[in-house]
């Protein structure tokens, strides 16, 4: 085949913009419920749900969703990624609106399960129909624009979501899924070709049940500690089984001759150092991206809606950024951009630990955008390395790992982090509490969010109660920002280590099958 010639689909980049629209609806409902939560709680406006039902229908949708990536991942390759796409499509377009007019928590818990079913079903299968429509010399700037309205839609959800509660019902916030589903299921339905794996083999049935087994049962006793905290037995057996059926599920596929993920992949250093990349800034970020919301709404006192508007910086530098990183890595290659995008993460993070009750907001905002910028260039450089290690036909893999690695190591990032916040805080709150009144010193000595709370039954000792929670809180958010900016200068050190360099990145070489050839 000459050079010059390319073996993209014809209408790939209107593909493109059909997996887009897909991938939108399945990030954006990682970030709108936020917003709601405060209105699902109310039981006249709302569905008068408690905390604990209310944490649950957010981790609900986290755990099915982490739990299936891999899964669907896999069968998608075999059974058809355009069928899979589908389906998840129609199923996430069903459970919203079941999500819309649930009538009771339960209700909700059970349909979020439900939109995680679908969200696992379509994420994987749009990266992977990417690899398989897209020439390798093209990869990069498409996954890039992928990777772009990923962080898009991670910064406009609260936006979106505040702008829709301030004029609608809670509901809508789920609501709004179904006419993008619908053009969805419609374009793809026009547009996509279907692919799959012309040499499926056997299903490896056990893999795939010990690794939806072992992810769940991690993903859970990271979520339940860092809610609860950790130090239960219940979370510490539910963590350790994890590990435990997922050492299982790594020695079994090392010995079985049709493994749903070959293990011998992570002695590439192309594949195993961006999903190291991967997790650590995943981690970080969205351990910081949670403290920062409490921050920006209860001790700066803005609303949903503007905290939403405070983001968008970070999905500004996302947008602009992601696309042009194909040509920073062809020009400077993969272990520099990730380098730099890595330090300038570092640095927003850290900065955090800077940030107190009166940093003039526009500071902030530069560090998200810092952040955003960052991080535009190292989600490309990476998921194109992770993809381009494995042949076409099983981009499914490549696309399970590197998001199933993202949505744990954001829940662990949130569960560790939201601990050592939380940690910090009572620490620092419990010695000025004293004179309060039982109830309230009780609420208080829990979250800043219960400080709030009980300051609304305190008259005129509200405002100390407050001043005190806040720089509580600020104390402890500095100790979380420190760990997370650490976290990601690790990432630093593996892709100065492993991650290959401009003269390792072929860019003609079709999806990497002489490094899987090496490999074996």
């Amino acid at each position: 085949m000459p050079p010059h010639e390319n073996t993209g689909h014809p209408r790939r980049w209107a593909i493109l913009g059909v997996l887009v629209i897909s991938l939108l609806v399945v990030v954006l409902d990682n970030t709108i419920l936020n917003v709601a939560l405060r209105t699902l709680a109310d039981p006249v406006h709302g569905l008068g749900a408690t905390q604990g039902e209310l944490e649950w229908s957010i981790n609900s949708y986290t755990l099915v969703f982490a739990g299936l990536l891999f899964t669907f991942g896999v069968l998608g390759d075999r059974a058809g990624r355009r069928r899979f796409l589908l389906i998840g499509l129609v199923l996430f377009g069903l459970a919203s609106l079941l999500s819309a007019y649930a009538q009771s928590p339960a209700q909700l818990i059970a349909a979020r399960a439900l939109m995680g079913v679908g969200g696992a079903a379509i994420m994987p299968v749009t990266l992977s129909i990417i690899s398989n429509v897209f020439d390798p010399r093209e990869r990069g700037r498409a996954i890039g624009v992928w990777a772009g309205a990923v962080g898009l839609a991670v910064a406009i959800g609260p936006v979106l979501g505040g702008a829709l509660l301030e004029h609608y019902w809670w509901g809508s916030v789920f609501l709004i899924n179904v006419p993008v589903v619908a053009l969805g299921v419609v374009l793809v339905a026009l547009l996509v070709p279907e692919s799959r794996d012309p040499r499926p083999g056997r299903v490896d049935v056990l893999g795939v049940l010990l690794s939806v087994v072992g992810l769940v049962a991690l993903t859970y006793g990271i979520i339940d500690g860092g809610e609860h905290g950790f130090d239960r037995p219940l979370v510490w057996a539910a963590i350790i089984a994890g590990l435990v059926v997922l050492a299982w599920f790594v020695a079994y596929e090392r010995r079985s001759d049709h493994p749903s993920l070959d293990v011998r992949l992570f002695r590439v250093p192309r594949f195993a150092a961006p999903v190291a990349v991967v997790g650590l800034v995943f981690f970080a970020a969205m351990g910081v991206m949670f403290f920062s919301s409490f921050y920006l709404q209860l001790v700066r006192g803005y609303s949903p809606l503007e905290t939403g508007l405070l983001f968008l910086p970070f999905a500004a530098a996302q947008l602009f950024f992601a696309p042009r990183s194909a040509a920073m890595v062809h020009r400077y290659g993969g272990k520099a951009v990730s380098a730099v995008g890595l330090a300038l993460t570092v640095l927003a993070l850290g900065a955090f630990a800077f940030v107190d009750e009166t940093t003039p907001i526009w500071v902030v905002l530069v560090f998200f955008f810092l952040q955003g910028t960052g991080m535009a260039n190292i989600m490309p450089p990476a998921t194109e390395s992770i993809m381009s290690a494995l042949p076409r036909e099983k981009a499914g893999v490549g696309s399970a790992v590197s998001n199933t690695v993202r949505q744990v190591a954001g829940a662990l990032g949130v569960a560790v982090l939201g601990s050592v916040l939380s940690a910090a805080y009572r620490a620092d709150v419990a010695t000025t509490l004293g004179d309060l009144p039982s109830g309230a010193r009780d609420a208080a000595g829990e979250s800043i969010s219960g400080a709030y709370a009980a300051a609304g039954q305190l008259g005129p000792a509200a405002p100390q109660l407050i001043a005190v929670a806040n720089d509580a809180f600020v104390s402890a958010m500095h100790w979380a920002a420190a760990l997370a900016a650490v976290v990601a200068a690790v990432g630093i050190l593996v892709v100065l280590r492993w991650m290959p360099g401009r003269t390792e990145t072929p860019a003609v070489l079709p999806a990497g099958e002489p490094e899987l050839a090496g490999a074996a």
